[in-house]
This record gives C-alpha cells, sequence and structure tokens, in this order.
C-alpha cells in the first residue's frame, strides 16, 4: 500500500494509472475508520482495479462552535485497516496541502444544501462540495463511493458532478450498522454506554414509521409524529431536524406519492448523529 501526501504526487500517480489503462475507484474519508468507510473500499476493489482512499478531516465543513479539534484521529489504526483490506494507496494531505496560504475559492451548490443539515449548518455543504471537488482533480477516479448515511451529502455530491459535468460515477451505498441497530460512525465513540443505549431509538423510530408506511400511512405528519414520539421518549435526545423529503431536491413532502427519504439529525448529550430511511419507489394502494 502507497502512501501519499503531497497532491502533486496524487495526480501524477493518478495520471500514470489512467495511461496505463487501470480505472480508479476513489472514497474520501476523514479517517478514524469503521466498517462502514471499510465496506466502501471492498465495493471499491469490486468495480475497479486500483482503489485510493484519502484521509483528511476537512475544516471547511466545520462550524465554529463544531468539534474540529476533537473529531477522533488514529492514522497509524486507519493505515493497518486499510491495508488489511487491500487499499492501493492512501492519499493523506494536510491542511495547507489543500488550503494554501491565501485560499479563496470555494464551490456552493444551492437548492439541495438548503434543508436538513444545511438549516442548521449553513458552510458545512460549501465545504463538502470544495474539498470533494479539489480531491476529485487530485486523484482523477472513473468511480467514488459514499455512504447512504450521510445521505444529503450523496445528493449534494451527485448534483454537483452533474452540474459540473465532473467525468466520475457516484455511487451510494448502504448504511453499515453496528450489530445492535446503531448506523455506524466515528462519532459512536463519544456516546457514553447510557446515551448509546438511548441512540437505538434512532434505528427504532425508523422502523417504526417503516411499519406505518407499509400499513398504509402515506401523510408525512403522521409518519414523524410517530418517529418523534419516540425519541422525544429518550431524556439525552434532542432532535435538530425530522423531516421527510423528496429524495432528489430534499423539499419536504406531504404525503409522500413517490419515493421520499425520512430523516433524522439528533443529538445524544452532546453527540450529534444522523440517520435515515428511503421509502420505496413503487407505492401500489395496499401494499
Amino acid at each position: 500500500m502507497k502512501i501519499i501526501q503531497k497532491p502533486r504526487e496524487m495526480q501524477d500517480t493518478a495520471d500514470g494509472l489512467r495511461r496505463a489503462g487501470k480505472r480508479i475507484a476513489f472514497i474520501p474519508t476523514m479517517g478514524f475508520l469503521h466498517e462502514g468507510h471499510l465496506s466502501l473500499m471492498q465495493e471499491g476493489r469490486r468495480r475497479a482495479e486500483t482503489v485510493v482512499a484519502s484521509v483528511f478531516v476537512n475544516p471547511t465543513q466545520f462550524g465554529p462552535k463544531e468539534d474540529l479539534s476533537s473529531y477522533p484521529r488514529d492514522f497509524e489504526r486507519d493505515r493497518k485497516m486499510m491495508d488489511s483490506i487491500g487499499v492501493d494507496i492512501v492519499f493523506c494531505p494536510t491542511g495547507e496541502d489543500i488550503y494554501p496560504r491565501g485560499y479563496q475559492t470555494y464551490v456552493t451548490v444551492e437548492e439541495v444544501t438548503l434543508n436538513l443539515c444545511g438549516a442548521s449548518r449553513p458552510h458545512h455543504f460549501r465545504g463538502v462540495a470544495t474539498v470533494v471537488t479539489k480531491l476529485f482533480h487530485l486523484v482523477k477516479p472513473h468511480v467514488a463511493l459514499f455512504g447512504n448515511k450521510d445521505f444529503q451529502q450523496l445528493v449534494v455530491i451527485q448534483r454537483m458532478v452533474r452540474d459540473l459535468d465532473l467525468d466520475v460515477e457516484i455511487v451510494g451505498c448502504a448504511i453499515v450498522r453496528e450489530p445492535d441497530g446503531l448506523a455506524m460512525s466515528s462519532r459512536n465513540t463519544h456516546l457514553s454506554p447510557e446515551e448509546r443505549r438511548e441512540a437505538l431509538s434512532l434505528k427504532r423510530s425508523l422502523d417504526e414509521a417503516r411499519d406505518l408506511f407499509r400499513s398504509g400511512e402515506r401523510g408525512a405528519e403522521g409518519l414523524l409524529a410517530r418517529v418523534r414520539g419516540i425519541l422525544s421518549s429518550q431524556p439525552a435526545i434532542r432532535i435538530d431536524y425530522l423531516k421527510i423529503c423528496d429524495p432528489d431536491t430534499l423539499r419536504d413532502i406531504d404525503p409522500i406519492q413517490d419515493r421520499a427519504v425520512l430523516a433524522i439529525a439528533a443529538y445524544v448529550g452532546r453527540t450529534r448523529l444522523i440517520d435515515n430511511y428511503v421509502f420505496p419507489e413503487c407505492l401500489e394502494e395496499g401494499r
């Protein structure tokens, strides 16, 4: 496994791979990896000859009161995990490598960033879109893989790639969960044992909404009320947002007439977690 820090070396390596006819799969991460990240890398291996993963905690997607300094980091642990599943190249630039002195150019994706996380984190997706664009130019992948847990991030990147005619295929992959159902996240390490137990109500509430949907409920308010009731019963949980949206535009919808995403963001103690459920595409009366 090759480790690259400098952007120019990464570009030159990518150019050489492309000249040799090698297909490149790319998985951008902020490190402190878990099985969800590794599943993306394994899927990348199925789709390409060369798998590149980046490890970069991107400062521009954190707000002034958010957890940049406390975001967990352990590169040696990450390196061993990636090596164990056959990642070919790890790109691990520094902040100065990505944002050199005098940096002033940003990528803004507009409408799909206004709702959900964008409402409470107004500069977050500008940082995401900017760093992903830069990474795409440095790694030059044919395909890039993202987890569906960060559903709005996936939609933002898909929109950006379409709008800017970037030559990369974007693949969203299923949420990977702990055995107890909690969606895997690097932030789960911040939860106390009691908070961890209460955090399971996120998945439980989504399951309840799914079952209510299957029984015929199509009204967003009815589904959201069921979820809100479960989350509100947990003392450590404070809801940031709870929405049912069109999965392409991320605008609120009511009732559900086609596909829809039920998205949750909630603080469990001081830790902000997200989760979601995508309702089926084909809705037939009585199904």
